[in-house]
């Protein structure tokens, strides 16, 4: 049975605090009408810290797309390399061993994609199979998971590699000022994040179960406008309560298990803001405690998209894990609205 190991993440070394963000939007957008209604929200956020690829006055300044899109293929083949070598030690494993690599991303495009790079200059074998994911947004981490699991379910001596790298800075578009864009300018971080998933042996999440679920006629409320000045995040204000038609959706998945959604031992989801969590808490009948992980993610991170449910559980392990053969749920969500949602148990057996 396939095995997600212990994941690794990196975050930027620059920094914005809570504070400065809210000092930056009162400077930046002193005349706007709804400007006291965007400051309630991006302290709603609970977000405290958040960590940047470049200096915040370099984010501020946007260089224009055709550089931010430099600026990420740099950042990326200087930050990916030492997560991806700590998840293959965490994952027992030699880059050799790797037989797919998954690499997830919705804030930048390269193409060749990344695993081109990472299999040349990484010690990758030639035949290892490229799975570049670039539009299932904050979606895309559970969807790595998953179609690492489907790989490993078809091959099952084989190993996989996935990688989440977002650099939600290299998105930021001074000129966007509806709600939503201020709301996200407070809201997104940069993070790199990778784990190994190991068609035999490991320790960690015993994958056993995966599915998908789309809420029909949802599809523009999270979206990019692709412009001359780059990608224009999309933001519907009714975004926060998609849990609502989600968790029904997350549910089924259990029940097809034969286990209780709202019976399980731990939680790993994506947390894209606070309600997000709160109405996972109540339509599924958990107590908030069950998505601490999440929640520390996006307090001390924000929301760094597809890393998010790979911080969490990375959070999960530091914890020192659960009991063996515990039960539990990962999900994320993103664009569409989709939900990539995955079961499994805790294996503590190396």
């Amino acid at each position: 049975m396939a095995t997600l190991c212990r994941p690794a993440v990196s975050v930027p070394e620059y920094v914005i605090t809570m504070e400065e963000t809210l000092e930056l939007a009162r400077s930046r957008h002193a005349g706007h009408p709804q400007l006291g209604l965007a400051l309630r929200l991006i302290e709603n956020t609970g977000v405290r810290t958040r960590h940047l690829v470049r200096p915040v006055g370099e984010t501020l300044a946007h260089p224009g797309f055709e550089e931010r899109n430099r600026l990420y293929a740099a950042e990326a083949k200087a930050r990916v390399p030492l997560v991806v070598r700590r998840a293959l030690a965490d994952g027992e494993l030699t880059a050799a061993e790797i037989d797919v690599i998954i690499y997830v991303s919705c804030t930048g495009f390269m193409m060749p994609s990344l695993t081109a790079w990472l299999i040349n200059t990484m010690g990758f074998a030639s035949s290892t199979r490229q799975l570049p994911i670039a539009q299932l947004g904050c979606a895309a981490g559970g969807a790595a998971i998953n179609r690492a699991h489907d790989f490993c379910t078809a091959y099952p001596e084989a190993n996989a590699l996935i990688v989440a790298c977002e650099f939600c800075s290299l998105c930021y578009q001074p000129t966007d000022i509806g709600i939503g864009s201020l709301l996200s300018n407070g809201l997104f971080g940069d993070g790199v994040a990778a784990a190994v998933v190991r068609g035999t042996g490991g320790h960690g999440i015993s994958l056993e179960r995966n599915g998908s679920y789309l809420v029909p006629g949802t599809e523009d409320w999270i979206a990019y406008d692709v412009r001359a000045t780059g990608f224009h995040f999309l933001l519907d204000k009714r975004v926060p309560g998609t849990m609502e038609p989600l968790a029904p959706a997350l549910r089924s998945l259990a029940d097809g298990h034969g286990w209780d959604a709202s019976d399980l031992d731990f939680y790993i989801v994506h947390a894209g803001g606070p309600r997000i969590l709160d109405d996972l808490s109540t339509f599924l009948h958990v107590k908030p405690e069950a998505f601490r992980h999440s929640r520390a993610t996006l307090t001390e991170y924000g929301n760094i998209a597809s890393a998010v449910v790979l911080d969490a559980l990375r959070r999960l392990f530091d914890e020192g894990g659960a009991a063996d053969r515990a039960r539990g749920l990962l999900a994320g969500f993103g664009p569409g609205i989709t939900a990539e949602m995955t079961l499994g148990r805790w294996s503590r057996t190396p």
